[in-house]
Parts: structure tokens; sequence; C-alpha cells
């Protein structure tokens, strides 16, 4: 599965101004991708604002995203949710022609305890016509994939073939490395972390920044792969003030702000998030300018 080594991007989904699916912008930010090298993109992921979007806009955007990319670089869809056999539903209808995986990040707001989870990721390993990444982020669902029940998933099913670990711990980063199937993919899913996780034996992230510095990242990335981390700290170090700027209210709004000083696509986000302040604005201006520079 070295399709997924590397850099991944997490899309955002561009919005008009009056909040539907801007598919111009859509499609400008799929060929900034492609044109920055990454190895991949995340189609409808957390920073795909995918929890306001309907069935029926997920369909249509997962299809054109399909289109323009037109196997260009690989392509994961995000499938997630907290009602299970909703989850399974939409993984055996979902139209795969044109991906290589389905990311689905652990049930939120239910707080399952772990067999909960491992019964939730079992059903929808059972169903899904293509691979599965676990995805691992407690900040936003309430709970943790442990590394006991990430590598039981791992073992139990030949079709999870790895995991997006945005947990933060590095002690059970530990665990499931010592403990994984050698094959299983154990992927970033924390951009500022990436560079020690890759030292770990991360494979690569699954990124927010890469959306708005696609070729700055990855080439870091790339980099670090290499093992070459001396090199890489540079990138790494140019990028933090960045990164943390990102995220400093709220994604994906920050990624957006950037994007839109980009001239790629707009800032609009569907509520209930909203656009950065004017002083964020400002200061993801100034950053970008010494990035892009």
């Amino acid at each position: 599965m070295e399709m997924f080594h590397g850099t991944g991007v997490a899309m955002v989904t561009p919005f008009t101004t009056d909040g539907q699916v801007d598919y111009a912008g859509l499609e400008n930010l799929i060929n900034h991708l492609i044109g920055g090298g990454v190895e991949y993109l995340v189609s409808l992921g957390t920073t795909g604002e995918s929890a306001t979007l309907s069935k029926e806009e997920k369909k249509k955007v997962w299809a054109f995203t399909a289109e323009k990319v037109n196997k260009r670089v690989h392509l994961v869809a995000g499938i997630a949710g907290n009602n299970t056999y909703e989850v399974v539903e939409a993984v055996k209808g979902f139209e795969a022609a044109g991906y290589d995986a389905i990311l689905s990040a652990s049930p939120y707001y239910n707080k399952p305890i772990q067999e909960g989870i491992y019964q939730h990721y079992k059903a929808i390993a059972e169903a899904s016509p293509l691979p599965v990444l676990l995805y691992n982020v407690p900040s936003r669902t309430g709970s943790n994939v442990t590394a006991e029940t990430t590598v039981r998933l791992a073992n139990d099913f030949k079709n999870i073939i790895g995991t997006k670990e945005a947990s933060g711990n590095f002690e059970q980063f530990n665990q499931i490395m010592r403990d994984k199937p050698e094959d299983f993919m154990f992927i970033s899913g924390d951009d500022p972390v990436t560079l020690p996780m890759i030292a770990m034996g991360a494979v690569g992230v699954i990124s927010v920044i890469g959306n708005a510095v696609p070729r700055q990242f990855s080439d870091m990335i790339r980099t670090c792969l290499t093992g070459n981390f001396k090199a890489a700290l540079k990138g790494h170090y140019d990028l933090i003030e960045f990164t943390r700027l990102m995220f400093a209210e709220g994604s994906p709004g920050g990624i957006k702000t950037a994007l839109k000083q980009l001239g790629i696509c707009g800032d609009t986000l569907r509520l209930p998030l909203v656009q950065v302040s004017s002083a964020a604005a400002d200061k993801i201006a100034s950053e970008l300018k010494k990035i892009t520079a």
C-alpha cells in the first residue's frame, strides 16, 4: 500500500458566498494540490466539512472529485458517523470508481467503549468494497481508539490497512508501532508532529496545511521519509507558525482563509463554523507571504 506513503491532503470543500458547493473552486484546489506534488487526496474528511453536507451533496462531490483527479493521484473518501448502521449503508452504496480507500473516523458523541469501537469498525470492514483506514481523533470524537484496539483491528481484518493517528499521545504511538503487523500503515493526522512521527515509523501524513502549501509540505515529508531529518528540520521549522495559525481560530477556517489569499477558492464556511477574525487573517497573510516568497 505504498500509494499512501508520503503526503495526503484532507481537502476543504469550497463554498460559494451563498453557501453552495463551489465546483470551480474545488477543481482549482485539486489542480493546485496535484501540481504541488502530493501523493494522494482525501475527499470529505473532517476538513471537508462533511458533517454539514447532505447525502446528495456528498455523492456529487465524490463523483466530481474522481472525474477531475482522473487517476493522476490516489484518492480516499471520508465516510464516517456515529450511527454504525448508517455508515455501513453509506459504505455499501459508495460509488467506488476512482477511489482507492475509505477513511473512517471513530464514532463521535456516543463515547463507545473499546468493544463498541471494535464492532463498529468490524461492520465497516465487512461491508467495504475498498480498503479501510482508521482515523483516531479524540479531540473531535470524545473517545480514543486505544493501541490495543488498533492492533486488534489490524490483525483481524486484512482490509483495514492503516490508521490516521491524531491523538497526540506518543506513548500510544509507541505501542502501535511496536505491536502492529509489519504492513499496517501508521499515518500522522497531526501536521505539527508529523516529523517526529515519521522518525518513529509513520509512512506519512494526511494533512490540513497541505491544502495551501502542498509543495513546501510534501517536499519536507519526502525528505523525512529518506531519513534525512536534519535536512527536513528547516522546512519543519519554517512551517511551525503557519501551522499554528491554521488552527488558532478553528479548522478549516484558517486554511480556507489561506486558500482565498492564494486565489484558489473562497473562505466561506457552513454554520456552525465561521470565518476567522480579520486580525487572524492578517497574520495568516503575513506568514503565507514568508513561506511562498
